[in-house]
C-alpha cells in the first residue's frame, strides 16, 4: 500500500512540474482556438477569495471587442441555481418548505400535479416534460400561460420515480417564488441575491441590452461563425446573464453563508433519492458528480452546472476539497467548456491532474507538456 501511495505521490510531482497557473492564459488562448469558440471570461476562486479574472478572444466579432472582466454573457442553465437559491431563502424565511406540495402554493394546478413537491421539481423528479406545449424563444409570454399549456399533457411517470431534466419545472418554482415572495421571480432574486453581494451587471436576459459591454452570441457551422438567434422569451430556465466578476462575487458568498445558511447549502448540494431508494447525481439546481465530468469514479466531489442557451455555453465548477471554483463562459454555441474548465482546475489544483487525464488522455487537452 506504501509503494502504491508513493507511485501516486511521484506522479502528481512529475505532472505538477509541467503544469502551473503561470502558463493559463496560453492554456485558454489555445483550447478556444481549438474549439472555435470565439470569446471566453474566466473566474478562478481559491479559499474564499478570487485568483484569477480575465478575458480571452473576441466578444463581439464584427466589432474586434475583447471580453474583460465586466463582459456580460447569457448564462443559461446556470440561472437554475438562482432559482433555487431564491426557493431556499423563503425556506429559511419560513414561508415554505420543499417537501411541500405545489398545490399548497398554487392552488390552480390540475389534480395530476397534487402529489408534485417543491423538491420534486428543484431536483427534476417530478414527472413534468422538459418543455411546455407553448414554449417558444421567439416570443414574450407570461410565465403562468406557458405552465398552464401543459396541464393537459400527462405527467412522465409518478413524482419522485425517476430524473427527467424539465425546464417546464424551474418556470413553476420560479411562479411560487412569485406567489410566496409576493413579487415578480426575478425581482426577489436580484433584491436577496444580487443587490447585497453587489452583482450589479447581473440581470433578466430581457433587460441585458440596456447593459454596455455584452458579448454577442455566435454559431459555429460549415467552417464559419454566424450570429445567434436573437432570444426575445425570458425563461426562468435560463433566466439571467451576467459577468465573470459578478459571478466570482456569488462563488465567494457560496463559500459562506452570507445568503444561504450551511443547512441551505448542504440541502441544495445532495443528490436526489427516488422513491425506490436510489439516488441521482442532482441536488436543488446543482449536478452533484465527480471531477472530471464523464463518470469516472474518483472521489474527488465536483458541484457544477453548464448552460445552453443560443449563442453561448458556460460552466461553473466548485471543487469542495480542493476549495476551488472555476468559471467559464463563452459565447458559442453549444462550446466545448469540459476540458477548458479541467485545464484551469489544475493549474490550481495539480494533484488533480491524474483524474482529469482519466477523462482527457491527449494531455495537450489540458494543456500539459
Amino acid at each position: 500500500m506504501k509503494r502504491v501511495w508513493l507511485q501516486a505521490f511521484a506522479l502528481v510531482a512529475i505532472c505538477a512540474a509541467t503544469v502551473s497557473a503561470d502558463d493559463l492564459d496560453d492554456f485558454v488562448n489555445a483550447a478556444i482556438k481549438q474549439r472555435n469558440i470565439p470569446g471566453v471570461a474566466i473566474a478562478v476562486v481559491k479559499d474564499g477569495a478570487l485568483v484569477r479574472i480575465g478575458g480571452y478572444g473576441l466578444a463581439d466579432r464584427e466589432r474586434k471587442v475583447a471580453p474583460d472582466a465586466d463582459t456580460v454573457f447569457r448564462i443559461g442553465s446556470l440561472s437554475k441555481q438562482f432559482i433555487a437559491t431564491g426557493i431556499m431563502l423563503l425556506v429559511q424565511d419560513g414561508r415554505l418548505a420543499v417537501g411541500d406540495r405545489l398545490d399548497t402554493h398554487m392552488r390552480d394546478v390540475p389534480s395530476a400535479w397534487h402529489d408534485i413537491t417543491i423538491r420534486h421539481l428543484l431536483t427534476h423528479t417530478s414527472g413534468l416534460r422538459r418543455e411546455a406545449p407553448a414554449a417558444d424563444l421567439s416570443q414574450s409570454q407570461p410565465d403562468i400561460d406557458l405552465i398552464r399549456s401543459a396541464y393537459d399533457v400527462p405527467l412522465q411517470w409518478k413524482p419522485g420515480d425517476k430524473y427527467d431534466y424539465s425546464n417546464l419545472g424551474y418556470y413553476v418554482l420560479a411562479e411560487v417564488i412569485t406567489r410566496v415572495g409576493r413579487m415578480p421571480w426575478h425581482e426577489f432574486i436580484a433584491r436577496r441575491v444580487f443587490q447585497p453581494l453587489g452583482m450589479t451587471r447581473t440581470t433578466t436576459t430581457s433587460d441585458a441590452g440596456r447593459l454596455a459591454n455584452r458579448a454577442s452570441g455566435y454559431v459555429w457551422r460549415d467552417g464559419a461563425w454566424t450570429a445567434a438567434p436573437a432570444l426575445v422569451a425570458l425563461r426562468p430556465s435560463g433566466a439571467f446573464a451576467s459577468t465573470a466578476t459578478d459571478l466570482a462575487k456569488w462563488a465567494v458568498a457560496l463559500d459562506g453563508d452570507r445568503v444561504l445558511s450551511k443547512a441551505s447549502k448542504a440541502e441544495m448540494w445532495k443528490p436526489v433519492t427516488l422513491n425506490g431508494g436510489g439516488t441521482f447525481p442532482y441536488g436543488f439546481g446543482w449536478e452533484l458528480d465527480d471531477f472530471p465530468p464523464g463518470g469516472h469514479v474518483t472521489g474527488v466531489p465536483m458541484i457544477r452546472h453548464e448552460g445552453t442557451i443560443p449563442g453561448f455555453r458556460p460552466g461553473f465548477t466548485r471543487l469542495p476539497k480542493q476549495g476551488l471554483t472555476v468559471i467559464v463562459m463563452t459565447n458559442l454555441d453549444r462550446g466545448a467548456v469540459d476540458a477548458i474548465i479541467a485545464g484551469i482546475a489544475v493549474r490550481y489544483a495539480p494533484e488533480l491532474i491524474p483524474d482529469a487525464l482519466r477523462q482527457w488522455k491527449d494531455r495537450a487537452a489540458l494543456g500539459l507538456r
